[in-house]
């Protein structure tokens, strides 16, 4: 199937939840290319404080003029929180609906920036289109909930591949029909284990369409082992299916955490993982202090018809001390 077929399938299922008007979006014109980035010293402390002075770029190697230069604060912010509400996060759920209303209350501010909510698990589902308004964000993520019931063998779920987690189709969706439509900073916040068994897309496809929104993924593992633990009797689990001890998780050897880690690296973002040293709570926060210590910057490369494919980004400091996190490379339009 064509990438493009997704998108119909997500508006069919789209097509039965309630939509809400689009708030107005606050935009600044950028030049043609544009790219997010995360400047951090060798402790990996932020560092907020630089000048388009002090930036080298560079695009497919060719030192490239920056035109556009701005900080975090100087921009309108778009953000789309994606929440897997499959059965290997049912027990994680609660704790995430917590953490996600406060860090919405933390970030964004009234009447500049918007957010949209969608859950996946064997479908993905628009918990609330783009708004300003926290009263319905805060509604919309005590919508999220495991899934009721799966499809039926053979039967594909709207949105999704059927009978999976559709986590590429997810970040597809939220990038090719909400997001690559605003202007300003985008990112995606991506709650999951990282395990994907039904999209209708690739990871190429979904990492490609979110470098073509110019959006930032940062994803943060959080990972319930019980879920997957291989299971001594099978006991709970549907049939035909072994391992795991959780009723309805099948064992997988899908590494989640390394497709977590490429779908933030190739994007410019960070990944984070949950773990008894570093809570939720701590990882929204430390998302929070990269958010508003980022560099948005543009510029407008040479015409090159050699070359119409992915082109290749390299963005750095004059203080080699530096390290610079950013989208490693873009897609002519």
């Amino acid at each position: 199937m064509k990438p493009g077929n997704a998108a119909v399938l997500f508006l069919g299922a789209l097509s039965f939840l309630p939509r809400q008007q689009q708030q107005p979006t606050y935009s600044v014109k950028v030049a043609e290319v544009q790219i997010a980035a995360q400047v951090k010293d060798k402790n990996g402390r932020s560092i907020a404080d630089l000048q388009k002075e002090d930036f080298i770029l560079q695009d497919e190697g060719k030192p490239q003029e920056i035109e556009y230069f701005a900080r975090q604060s100087d921009l309108a912010l778009t953000l789309g929180l994606l929440v897997d509400t499959s059965m290997s996060q049912r027990q994680v759920l609660p704790e995430e609906r917590r953490a996600s209303v406060q860090f919405f209350q933390q970030v964004l501010r009234p009447e500049k920036d918007s957010a949209f909510v969608i859950s996946f698990d064997f479908e993905a589902k628009l918990l609330e289109d783009l708004t300003s308004d926290l009263g319905r964000l805060d509604n919309s993520l005590r919508d999220v909930e495991l899934p009721r019931s799966r499809p039926a063998p053979g039967n594909r779920g709207r949105g999704g591949g059927g009978g999976g987690t559709v986590l590429y189709d997810a970040a597809f969706l939220a990038a090719d029909e909400i997001l690559r439509h605003q202007s300003g900073r985008k990112a995606i916040i991506l709650l999951s284990d990282g395990v994907d068994n039904g999209s209708i897309e690739k990871l190429e496809s979904a990492i490609e369409a979110v470098q073509r929104a110019d959006t930032v993924i940062y994803s943060i593992r959080y990972y319930d082992e019980n879920a997957y633990a291989g299971g001594r009797s099978g006991r709970g689990m549907p049939p035909g299916r072994r391992g795991g001890r959780g009723p309805g998780v099948m064992r997988t050897a899908v590494d989640g955490k390394q497709i977590l880690h490429r779908l933030s690296n190739e994007t410019g973002g960070s990944m984070f993982e949950v773990s008894r040293k570093l809570s939720l709570t701590d990882i929204f926060s430390r998302i929070q202090e990269e958010m508003r210590s980022q560099y948005i910057i543009g510029y407008t490369p040479a015409k090159d018809d050699s070359k119409t494919g992915f082109r290749h980004i390299t963005l750095r400091t004059r203080d080699k001390n530096l390290q610079v996190a950013c989208r490693s490379g873009y897609y002519p339009r």
